[in-house]
């Protein structure tokens, strides 16, 4: 699994933050998204998955390794 994210389309909103600290971040400038790890292990799958699905701008997606 592989994470990109749309720093454009946040809004800072922070639902990824919560869902795993290890994985996203907010920028302390402007609270959009910082994405920590772009290729979060297993032990982080669900965690990343509510992140995407709980994120209200839909700025966040899943890439699936091939």
């Amino acid at each position: 699994m592989r994470l990109t994210v749309d720093r454009e389309r946040c809004i800072s909103s922070g639902s990824c933050v919560r869902s795993d600290p290890a994985v996203f971040d907010q920028d302390v400038a402007d609270g959009r998204v910082l994405l920590l790890h772009e290729a979060p292990g297993p032990e982080h799958r669900d965690a990343v998955l509510r992140a995407v699905h709980s994120c209200p701008a839909g700025a966040l997606t899943i890439v699936e390794d091939r």
